[in-house]
């Protein structure tokens, strides 16, 4: 029973990712808030709900291509547990995932190197994001012990960030208490939410940091 419950399990995400389909000259719907892009960027990853104030979500990356933009993958993804916090309406702890337009500031993993054309950071057993809205490191990766009360391990036992993407969230500047730690990571399954952040199954999400290059400065867009 447990063998034929996992294969239905993976048999579904397969399903529920559309398979990353590489839509090479397929005719497709440009989402708006691409339009008024500046025009130094050339990357974007669009994550859009799929029903309003759900937790199952659609994401597309596009790449411009002279004065339009070309679709290359569209998977399913998961965000925060209680769906998108309006703009400027995000608090930490509250299980949403920040809407917004934001950089994409940096790949990081397990492994001591990873194919991706953004800069990369290895995450060890002695790396840290700091979630303590008390704490002077707020929202910042630190290495060594912490001065917090409150943070999380980069290098998880669930290995949920054995690939990841740094969004460049509350950032520059942090401001405490607006949310820390969002990230795009590997989900657990294709039915579980985030605490704030956009998971995908771990195969597109590798493909996802091949495609994705600094020098496009690329960026998310979730509404």
């Amino acid at each position: 029973m447990a063998k034929n419950g996992c294969r239905i399990v993976k048999i579904l995400e397969l399903i529920l990712c559309f398979c990353l389909l590489a839509v090479c000259g397929c005719s497709t719907v440009v989402p708006k808030s691409l339009y008024s892009i500046d025009g130094s960027i050339s990357q974007a990853i669009f994550v859009h709900p799929t029903m309003k104030n759900s937790n199952q979500a659609q994401l597309s990356a596009w790449q411009r291509q002279g004065s339009g933009w070309h679709r290359y993958y569209l998977v399913s993804a998961v965000i925060g547990r209680n769906g998108l916090a309006a703009i400027g309406e995000k608090k930490e702890g509250d299980g949403k995932t920040p809407s917004g337009i934001f950089p994409l500031e940096s790949a990081f993993g397990y492994a001591p190197a990873v194919v991706t054309g953004l800069q990369y950071r290895q995450a060890g057993k002695l790396d840290f994001w700091v979630d303590d809205i008390s704490s002077l490191q707020y929202n910042h990766w630190v290495s060594g012990t912490p001065a917090a009360s409150s943070f999380e391990r980069m290098r998880r036992l669930d290995d949920l960030y054995q690939y990841g993407i740094v969004i460049g969230y509350n950032r520059h500047p942090v401001i405490p208490g607006a949310g820390s730690a969002i990230f795009m990571h590997v989900w657990r399954r294709y039915n579980s939410p985030t605490s704030g952040c956009v998971a995908l199954n771990q195969r597109y999400l590798r493909k996802i940091l091949r495609w994705l290059d600094q020098q496009y400065q690329p960026i998310i867009i979730l509404e």
